[in-house]
């Protein structure tokens, strides 16, 4: 087999629990904490280490469906990725193997991943509060500097560092 890479969109692939209600302003939950445990152990640590972005999507209210304002342009989220694209084939022109931040390793990582001293205290912190993997940390370090590229820094700063910690899968403790 070759080397793959893949997207992977899920919907409905980690509700924290079965019903999916846990924290639902409408519904309400029933599940018991046992259940909710169990439910949580079908998905395996080191492959949830593999996913680099874990996103809740909340109920939304109608209000808000139907409001007038609107957010951020197309055209505008377009030029913000090419240009990073562009930043990204800039940083690897020279190594035929590397096309984006995704594709780093450990010593690119160590290269290309230059912090300011706050965005570092803030991954070393979660390191020891989270108890993550050097394969979760690599993630974390890989997608805060593709959110540096996307915001133009040269450094990840420390909103970076904290964008990508966020987007980390979150276990209930029951």
């Amino acid at each position: 087999m070759l080397p793959a890479s893949i997207q992977l969109k899920s919907t409905n692939c980690e509700y924290p629990q079965p019903c999916g209600y846990l924290g639902d302003p409408v519904h309400r939950c029933t599940c018991s904490d046992s259940l909710i445990r169990n439910y949580q152990k079908r998905i395996s640590g080191p492959l949830l280490d593999r996913i680099d972005i874990h996103l809740d999507v909340p109920r939304v209210d109608y209000d808000k469906l139907t409001d007038a304002r609107r957010g951020e342009p197309s055209a505008a989220v377009q030029h913000r990725v090419e240009t990073a694209r562009a930043r990204q084939r800039e940083r690897f022109k020279n190594s035929p193997r590397l096309h984006s931040n995704a594709d780093m390793g450990a010593s690119e990582i160590r290269d290309y991943c230059e912090m300011q001293p706050d965005a570092e205290k803030l991954i070393n912190a979660t390191l020891r509060q989270m108890q993550l993997s050097a394969r979760a940390y690599h993630r974390i370090l890989k997608l805060s500097r593709t959110i540096a590229d996307l915001a133009d820094h040269d450094r990840i700063e420390i909103a970076d560092m904290a964008e990508a910690i966020q987007y980390r899968p979150r276990r209930l403790n029951v």
